[in-house]
This record gives C-alpha cells, sequence and structure tokens, in this order.
C-alpha cells in the first residue's frame, strides 16, 4: 500500500517554507483538509491566499501549519517524485510501437510507455486517452486543464481498436467529446501506417477531427518510424517519394478548406513528408504559430527563418575555422544549405558537414536524435573533423552528456581525438556554434521530444 502524504526532498531558500521551518525529509499530507494525489491536486490548491497545511515531520510529529500569500505564491517546496505519483504506463500495443521496435539491452527507462495524461500538460507529451477513467476526465475539466495532446491516429472505431491492439481504443475516442463540450483546448496526432490509416481513412480522420475546431486547435500528421527490429511485430512498410506526395496532397487541400472557412491550417505535415516528397517545407503562416513543434512540424521553416535573421544581423568577414558537424540524414540536405549561406559571408568558414546513417536502428530512421555514440565513433573514425565537432543537443539524454546507446562525450572524445561542442536547435545557435561565436542567450532555443 501506498504510505500516505508526499515526501518533501528540497527547500527552495527564501521560500514561505523555509520560514515555516520546513525540512527536506518532511512529508506533505494534506492542503486545507484535502489529501493530494498529484502535482495538479497541489497546484490547484495551492491557489488560494490562505491555506493550512498538514506535514508529518520526520519523527512523525504532525504539524498544522496556516500560510497567508499572494494568489500564485508557492511554497517553495520539491518532491520525491515531480509528479506526486506514480507514473502510468501504456496498456496498449500500437502495430506502429517505436519501443517494441528497440533492441535488448539499452538502459530500462528506454523501455517504459507512458500514457499518462499529467505528463500532456507538464510535458507536452501526446496520450491515447484509453488509460483515462471517467474521473481523470472529469477531474481535468474541474481544473481546466489544458491543452491535452492527443494520438488520435484514426477515428474510425474499429480501426483504432486494431491500430493500438485495444477493444476499448475506439469507445476511448467519446472523451474527446466531453473535452470538447467543456472547451478543453486539444492538439491531435495521427501516426501514419501504409494502407493501415492513410488514404481515404485519413481523409475521415480529418474531416471528423475538424468538427472540434476551435477547442481542438491543431493535428499533426507523422509517418511511422521503423527500425530493423521489427520480428513478429505487425508488417508495416516505408512510405516512397509517391506515397509522400499523395498525403501532402490530402493535407494541403484540407488546410485550404479549413482556414477559408475558420481561419486555421488545423491539419499539419510532419517536415518528413516534404523532404522524403523532395518539396521545400511551407512558409510561416502555413504553420498556425508552431503550435506542432514539438512533434516535427515546422522545424526546418523555423530553423531556416531564424538562421536568415541571425545573418542578416551579421557583417561578414575573413575569420577562419576548420571544424566538423554530424547531422541524421533527414536533416542533412537543410544543414548543408545553410553552411552554404554562412559561406557568402565567411568564405574562410571550413565546415565538413557528414550525414550518419543509422545502422544502429536500421536506415529507415533518418532523425539526429536517434544516432547512437557507436554510429558516430564508427562512421566519423579516420574522416576530417577539423578542431572541433559539432554535435546537435537532441542527440543526448535530456541533462547529460550521453547517448541513447549510453557511449559518454569523454569516450566519443577520447577515440576520435576531437573536441565536441553540443549545439542547440535554434539557427541563432547553429551560427554561433560555426562562427566559434558565444550564443545569444534570448535567441537560444531547445529541441524539441520528436528529435529525442
Amino acid at each position: 500500500m501506498k504510505e500516505k502524504g508526499h515526501l518533501i526532498t528540497k527547500i527552495v531558500p527564501g521560500s514561505i517554507a523555509e520560514e515555516l521551518e520546513l525540512e527536506a525529509g518532511d512529508t506533505l499530507l494534506s492542503i486545507s483538509g484535502m489529501e493530494i494525489e498529484d502535482i495538479f491536486d497541489y497546484q490547484f490548491l495551492m491557489e488560494d491566499t490562505y491555506v493550512e497545511i498538514l506535514i508529518r515531520k520526520a519523527d512523525g510529529e504532525e504539524w498544522v501549519l496556516e500560510v497567508d500569500k499572494d494568489y500564485d505564491e508557492d511554497l517553495g517546496i520539491e518532491f520525491e517524485n515531480g509528479l506526486m505519483d506514480e507514473y502510468r504506463s501504456c496498456r496498449n500495443k500500437c502495430m506502429f510501437c517505436f519501443i517494441d521496435q528497440m533492441p535488448k539491452g539499452m538502459r530500462d527507462t528506454l523501455y517504459f510507455k507512458d500514457d499518462d495524461s499529467r505528463l500532456s500538460f507538464l510535458q507536452g507529451n501526446y496520450i491515447t486517452l484509453t488509460n483515462m477513467k471517467d474521473k481523470d476526465i472529469d477531474r481535468i475539466i474541474r481544473y481546466h486543464l489544458a491543452p491535452i495532446n492527443i494520438s488520435v491516429h484514426t477515428t474510425n472505431p474499429e480501426l483504432r481498436c486494431k491500430m493500438l491492439h485495444n477493444r476499448f481504443a475506439g469507445e476511448a475516442l467519446k472523451q474527446i467529446d466531453k473535452l470538447y463540450e467543456s472547451e478543453i483546448l486539444m492538439n491531435g496526432q495521427i501516426v501514419l501506417c501504409k494502407g493501415i490509416n492513410d488514404g481515404a481513412e485519413l481523409e475521415r480522420t480529418i474531416s471528423d477531427l475538424s468538427k472540434y475546431l476551435p477547442h481542438m486547435q491543431s493535428v499533426s500528421v507523422v509517418p511511422v518510424g521503423l527500425t530493423k527490429f521489427r520480428e513478429g511485430l505487425y508488417p508495416l512498410e516505408p512510405f516512397n517519394r509517391e506515397d509522400a506526395k499523395e498525403v501532402l496532397e490530402i493535407i494541403h487541400r484540407w488546410q485550404d478548406r479549413l482556414y477559408a472557412a475558420h481561419g486555421n491550417h488545423f491539419i499539419h505535415a510532419g517536415d518528413e513528408w516534404y523532404i522524403l516528397a523532395g518539396y521545400d517545407v511551407p512558409e510561416e503562416e502555413r504553420y498556425d504559430g508552431y503550435l506542432q513543434l514539438e512533434n516535427g512540424v515546422g522545424m526546418v521553416r523555423l530553423f531556416k527563418n531564424e538562421l536568415a535573421e541571425a545573418l542578416a544581423a551579421k557583417t561578414g568577414d575573413d575569420r577562419e575555422r576548420h571544424i566538423s558537424m554530424a547531422t541524421g540524414r533527414l536533416a542533412y540536405p537543410y544543414l548543408n544549405q545553410a553552411l552554404e549561406d554562412v559561406r557568402e559571408k565567411f568564405p574562410q568558414v571550413d565546415v565538413k558537414l557528414y550525414a550518419i546513417t543509422n545502422e544502429f536502428f536500421g536506415e529507415n530512421i533518418t532523425v539526429a536524435g536517434l544516432i547512437t555514440g557507436q554510429d558516430l565513433i564508427k562512421q566519423l573514425r579516420g574522416q576530417e573533423l577539423g578542431d572541433v565537432l559539432l554535435l546537435p543537443s537532441v542527440m543526448f539524454k535530456s541533462g547529460e552528456q550521453v547517448f541513447l546507446d549510453d557511449v559518454t562525450l569523454n569516450e566519443l572524445e577520447n577515440t576520435l581525438q576531437v573536441k565536441v561542442n553540443i549545439v542547440k536547435s535554434s539557427g541563432q545557435d547553429f551560427l554561433s556554434a560555426v562562427l566559434g561565436e558565444e550564443p545569444d542567450k534570448e535567441k537560444t532555443r531547445e529541441g524539441g521530444k520528436y528529435e529525442l
């Protein structure tokens, strides 16, 4: 049985909690007589300007503390678990699940499938709604939590059951109606599988979801990612160039129709579709403020615009640089063009750009964020790397200098005998790294989960 209360692990200096003489090791039992299920209960109850908190000290003594505070003022305590509850794992067996396509022997956290609605609000994760009870939906509505990001994939109930391998997956779609009626903002996602939910099924899904405008504010369409580890899994095929053109024709047609009716393009294609089709990415206005950036929708356009703006603010010179850069095959043509733009103003800046083939997961995986340290070592060993090797931050574990296969940055540097600089994803960061300058902190931008 879970122990009552939430263990406090840190007290913020100068906070209300410090004034109240709370300490790490104390346990928060309730706020204003209400037990706390998770972080959302805590944040909701802490919105009051007067609260009574019940604390159990490490020696077992219980304190009742009265707190007068500002509306948006926090106590200044951190908990053992940022969610203040156990993470909910996914019960589905989706035919396209990437985690099911990973080899054995990687770190345990990479195999955890989350389907926790609370992470949708905290981290932008997409959820299937199959793991939610009526009380979870009611609490979202009561607290008016938004936006909620939903992995829809198809609005055909029978097909959704098949795709998620869950007999309740079709029924779960009805939760969208409740959220819409309560005016909860939503974003949707469609992972497209060839011959499954594309073509006429994609048309149906877009049509059905567009009825939830304006509360469902955007929907992304991204191609399924297929690794070489699919033995025993549902047989899926990669999309080709003609497939990509057909998908884009459907999306663009619906965009035009919905923008004319609602002033919102609503349905958006992931950047991979344009690259696969051989098309240039749309202009910025087409992305409605980049609502689906974390899903790889508009990342190329935003990068290009940021780089153009950063370059326009620079005066060219004859500085010399001899460096290298590595990325996935997906981003390679765009980064290659970006380097050509840089060389127009800085002709003595020499950058060797390497497209890394993903031998670890298979050649169908082309994003930079899934490149492993061992593939970098194998394909860059003996190459001309210059004074420094630039790598995008999305290749590394969040907050750490470790690749997906647990090769460390230090191991990579020692093996390749080159200094490595980690570069964030904005056009400004890219230009600063190439030119050897400190980035403008006001214009820096982290990469999205899409790449991770």
